[in-house]
């Protein structure tokens, strides 16, 4: 369920906890209560209730398939064909979320390769281009099948490298101090790590095929629970142990804190991760773009995946933070398709069905989502400007 999310990006947690001290931890923990939350309204937005036959009683019909069909049915009414402009917004959105996923794996790629070759010289061009070079077979990419077997091994490798940190951390727990963590915290650095948080629990544009795809689907909200509790443990641990550890010196990308003996390993299972999860954003995006925007076929297919595929190539290139791209994703799309839609659809498609605490639970996930999206989208930007 998170496995876009929690893949490489994982590791650009610690970085975030360091910039939002122990306010990071805690939305570290509110993060994944919230996004269970919205997970669960957005499936339940799928369903109407119908009454039963002679028997009075009323059950649950599954009327829509996707957050398309949700967007448009939320759109119904309000104005002359804003159902289609909606389904259409939704359908941007989704690109442009996979589409920074997709660069950034190019950029942890080409960071990699770069650190790796360092005793050569070799100029980070030059590894973005090699980077892009071993990428190119997606541009054939036609079915699901071979995507799914290189995200089980992605799986495989994300566990090896985050139990080779988390053991070295617990190597040096006698010298962890927790002065590492601060309550005073820089406003700027704090609203860019809220970014990055929310983007790590991402995961609402899947939720209406899972669950879709489920033999009992009364046990969705039950598995989505326990998949959020683990990851938000998961994800605490590994950045509180590394905080400890490093302290202020803590990277963008945690494995560069790793000792010289180690990062080899480390980056290199991590090269060949970033490899192997590109294709499942750059597939799902040009999935969208050729389905549902421009209706394409055969050949103009390939000049969509060609054209994703150089559009994250250049933006790798352009951007010159993992951290504030992280950040910046979150900020619009994360926020927007994780905590601000869903709220929104229950609200206006239940409205009536919905108790008071309801209604203030969802006012209030929504209204923290707006703030969160338009502070942390002003001060990603800014920083990226003045990298570039």
């Amino acid at each position: 369920l998170h496995h876009i999310p929690e893949g490489i990006f994982v590791l650009g947690l610690p970085f975030a906890l360091v910039q939002s001290g122990y306010v990071g931890l805690v939305l570290l923990v509110l993060s994944a209560w919230v996004c269970n939350h919205t997970g669960r309204t957005l499936v339940s937005c799928l369903y109407e209730e119908e009454m039963s036959g002679g028997s009075g009683s009323v059950s649950k019909v599954r009327v829509r398939t996707s957050y398309q069909d949700i967007m448009e049915a939320c759109c119904k009414g309000l104005w002359p064909n804003w159902s289609g402009v909606g389904g259409l917004m939704v359908n941007v959105a989704q690109v442009i979320e996979l589409l920074m996923t997709c660069t950034l794996y190019l950029l942890v790629s080409t960071s990699l390769l770069f650190d790796s070759l360092s005793w050569v010289a070799v100029p980070r061009s030059v590894c973005s281009l090699v980077s892009l070079v071993f990428l190119l077979p997606c541009l054939l990419l036609t079915d699901l099948r071979p995507v799914s077997t290189l995200s089980l091994l992605c799986s495989l490798a994300h566990i090896l490298i985050s139990l080779l940190v988390m053991l070295y951390c617990l190597s040096c727990a006698s010298s962890w101090s927790w002065s590492s963590l601060s309550l005073s915290v820089d406003p700027e650095d704090f609203l860019v790590s809220v970014g990055v948080i929310i983007f790590s629990y991402t995961s609402q544009i899947f939720l209406p095929p899972l669950e879709g795809s489920m033999e009992d689907r009364g046990q969705f909200n039950v598995m989505l629970g326990w998949t959020h509790g683990a990851a938000c443990i998961m994800k605490t641990m590994f950045s509180l142990m590394a905080v400890l550890t490093w302290g202020p010196e803590t990277s963008e990308v945690i494995t560069d804190n790793l000792p010289s003996d180690l990062r080899p390993l480390v980056n290199l299972c991590l090269l060949a991760k970033a490899q192997l999860s590109y294709p499942l954003p750059f597939y799902a995006a040009a999935e969208i773009l050729q389905t549902c925007v421009l209706r394409a076929v055969s050949r103009p297919a390939l000049v969509v995946r060609g054209a994703l595929l150089m559009t994250s190539y250049l933006l790798a290139l352009l951007v010159p933070r993992f951290s504030l791209l992280m950040g910046l994703t979150g900020s619009v799309t994360g926020a927007a398709m994780t905590l601000i839609l869903p709220c929104l659809f229950h609200l206006r498609l239940q409205w009536s069905r919905l108790t008071v605490k309801d209604r203030l639970i969802d006012v209030g996930i929504l209204s923290l989502g707006v703030i969160c999206s338009v502070s942390g989208v002003i001060c990603s930007v800014k920083r990226l400007l003045e990298g570039l």
